[in-house]
């Protein structure tokens, strides 16, 4: 996954240190992330393509607690039925999800 920005350094350091993600620097600072488990769902459309970002997580309102203890804006978590979700607004204004899942989960490869 590539995640486009408009403040690319900033993006990082915010995975680097508010989500502390483990890493790897690819060269000149350009740091790989890996990612937690994720999911993958294609949904149908009429309109134009478009894709987003949402993080698992186990415990959505105590990370989304945390996260604002460090300053992170967050949305408040909103009870979709199947799941939870909440939005967190990157450096550079960009936002990604987070979700809690309540539906069974597919097996991990």
């Amino acid at each position: 996954m590539i995640l486009y920005s408009t403040d690319a350094e900033a993006d990082r350091e915010f995975f680097r240190t508010v989500l502390r993600l483990p890493h790897v620097d690819a060269g000149d600072g350009w740091l790989i992330f890996a990612l937690p488990p994720t999911e993958l769902a294609v949904h149908p459309t009429e309109e134009t393509p478009s894709h987003e970002l949402y993080l698992l997580c186990d415990d959505l309102p105590a990370t989304v607690r945390s996260l604002r203890q460090k300053k992170v804006r967050c949305s408040a978590p909103v009870d979709r039925g199947w799941g939870t979700l909440a939005m967190v607004t990157l450096p550079s204004g960009a936002r990604v999800g987070l979700y809690q899942p309540r539906h069974a989960l597919a097996p991990r490869p």
